[in-house]
């Protein structure tokens, strides 16, 4: 099972990292970091390097393909490279999937027509954009595509991902051994749980930093 993680400049860590934590263990999987060229990408907050072994063309046909977020993946929308590549590696996959903002590419690249799918909940709508369908939930399966909701969502995304793939047994193994068991201290996790003050702070925010990026 060869699994591919798109990595970039400005890239949100736990959108690749989450799901990596979880696919990482499955029996036999083989996980890479690709990038357009190889070395270390920086993330959005610039804090933190992840570093690409792999460059697009040297994994063309994976398994499982995985788009995560972040600001630094706007310019991917229009880059031709990229979308090719993600257009041809879903084409023979098994599994193509997303994290976060990652469901603009994968719309992007003609992926998303159709189809029921999810992003961050400031990103959400930009989906129809592509032809696809939002929905207001933290993991959503359409065929072979896997959409996950922002950030954390991604390590929900690979436990569904890691069922399928591996049978469930195995995902709950995973889960207990990574202790995957989440009790926030704050009920404000969603759009439809926090304040409207911490809404509107939040969209202000990611507007804030769409507008710098573009």
């Amino acid at each position: 099972m060869r699994i591919a993680i798109l990595i970039f400049d400005r890239l949100t860590a736990l959108d690749a990292i989450g799901p990596y934590e979880v696919l990482s263990r499955l029996p036999g999987a083989e996980l890479a970091f690709v990038a357009k060229q190889v070395g270390s990408k920086r993330t959005d907050t610039g804090a933190l390097g992840i570093s690409a072994d792999r460059s697009l063309a040297e994994l063309a046909d994976p398994d499982v393909l995985l788009i995560p977020g972040g600001e630094g993946n706007r310019p991917l929308l229009e880059d031709v490279e990229v979308l090719d590549w993600v257009r041809t590696a879903h084409q023979t996959s098994s599994w193509t999937t997303s994290v976060c903002t990652g469901s603009l590419v994968l719309g992007a690249a003609g992926i998303l027509e159709g189809k029921r799918a999810t992003s961050h909940w400031v990103y959400r709508e930009a989906l129809r954009e592509y032809g696809a369908e939002p929905v207001a939930e933290r993991v959503v399966r359409d065929g072979k595509v896997l959409t996950a909701a922002g950030v954390s969502a991604g390590i929900d995304m690979g436990l569904v991902l890691a069922a399928e793939i591996a049978g469930e047994d195995v995902a709950k193994a995973i889960q207990l051994g990574i202790e995957y068991d989440p009790a926030p201290p704050f009920d404000s996790g969603s759009p439809e749980k926090a304040s409207p003050e911490l809404v509107e702070l939040i969209r202000g925010l990611e507007g804030a930093e769409a507008e710098a990026s573009g």
